[in-house]
């Protein structure tokens, strides 16, 4: 077995599916372990460190949303892709605000399946260094990237690789107006606005997060039209901004 290559937990109770899942991410290089349930899913990241988790929503016993939120308490870093044969908004809110990091529909296109797996596990492997490191502060919370962890008033969390890596490019372009075609560019490697409800989503996750008040952003704003905009300074949203 080649321990170098990227090691993904493929969570998938439909056998049929799940063969053709493991067979075309072999194909690309990738070590691909199978389980049927969320209760075995957790007993394998307990042990065991994946580069990538691929999570079903529906499945046999507990299901994709409240298994996601155990990976996350066992590890905040692991990407998380979610899959479902659901496609109301609602599963996708819950999936994202729940700790995944991506969201694909059931049936999916194996082209854009396999794009988005190589985009995750290449974020993933960034080197992550833990020195000691001043923290980015804005309002009440304190933000350190390299480390992957924030402090804010409702205590101190864990920060996913996609994460670090929206507020990174917020951090670098503080009270610019970013398009939602660079976000999703930039953060997930879209080349289309095809997917802005993920971003919004996320959005919506960050407010959740370092927001005094998550339904009256002052730090992420929306601005209507284009995208979004950091500002570390606390500002009320402007008129012109609202959507």
């Amino acid at each position: 077995m080649n321990e170098d290559k990227p090691h993904i937990l493929l969570v998938e109770d439909e056998i049929h599916l799940a063969r053709g899942i493991c067979f075309n991410l072999e194909l690309e290089n990738y070590r691909v372990s199978h389980v049927e349930t969320g209760e075995d899913a957790l007993e394998r990241v307990r042990y065991e460190r994946f580069d990538l988790i691929i999570l079903d929503v529906m499945l046999p016993g507990i299901d994709g949303f409240a298994v996601c939120r155990e990976i996350r308490q066992l590890d905040a870093r692991v990407p998380v892709l979610m899959l479902t044969a659901r496609s109301d908004e609602r599963d996708r809110i819950a999936g994202l605000t729940g700790g995944a990091d991506d969201y694909l529909t059931k049936p999916f296109n194996l082209n854009e399946f396999l794009l988005r797996v190589g985009g995750m596990l290449r974020r993933s492997a960034w080197y992550r260094p833990e020195p000691v490191e001043e923290g980015y502060r804005f309002g009440d919370n304190d933000v350190f990237l390299l480390s992957y962890r924030a402090k804010t008033p409702q205590g101190e969390i864990d920060l996913t690789d996609l994460e670090v890596k929206m507020l990174s490019l917020f951090f670098q372009k503080e009270g610019e107006a970013i398009p939602r075609k660079t976000l999703l560019e930039s953060v997930w490697g879209y080349s289309s606005d095809a997917e802005t409800r993920t971003l919004d989503n996320f959005i919506v996750r960050l407010r959740k997060y370092f927001e005094p008040d998550p339904a009256k952003p002052v730090y992420f704003q929306t601005v209507r039209g284009v995208g979004y905009r950091f500002s570390r300074e606390a500002r009320g949203q402007r008129n012109e901004d609202k959507e």
